[in-house]
């Protein structure tokens, strides 16, 4: 069921006073996007996992204490495998002088901080609200 425009409105001004009295927890409660391929990563930690914990109960059926720990560090390495987050491609190109130059769509837009980009899209998004 929607949110009627006035409940959308009160949650809006809740959202805007939260974000002005503490910005760092509104923004760890916000959350991270999903990125692309973590599904791929949690189902390959999983399938890991799962086979670990198969090599570790025949290890322990077969009284086999290698074959037991193998299927324990199995488990530990996909699930950490799992969790793991990996950046993609270069975050720079090292110069011959040894300053880091950003590549790509790490490059600031329009000569902006990364500050003075985020308060303008908070001024332009109160404006229209």
């Amino acid at each position: 069921m929607p949110l009627s425009d006035n409940e959308q409105r009160l949650l809006e001004q809740m959202e805007r006073a939260l974000y002005a009295e503490d910005p760092k927890f509104a923004s760890t409660m916000r959350g991270a996007s999903r990125r692309p391929g973590a599904g791929r990563r949690f189902a390959v930690g999983g399938a890991g996992f799962a086979v670990g914990v198969i090599v570790l109960l025949v290890g322990v059926m077969q009284q086999q204490v290698v074959v037991g720990a193998l299927g324990f560090v199995l488990m530990l390495a996909s699930t950490a495998f799992a969790v793991s987050h990996r950046r993609t491609g270069p975050a720079g190109v090292v110069s011959q002088d040894g300053t880091v130059r950003q590549t790509g769509s790490r490059r600031r837009r329009g000569g902006a901080s990364f500050m003075q980009r985020l308060e303008q899209r908070w001024d332009r998004r109160r404006d229209e609200g």
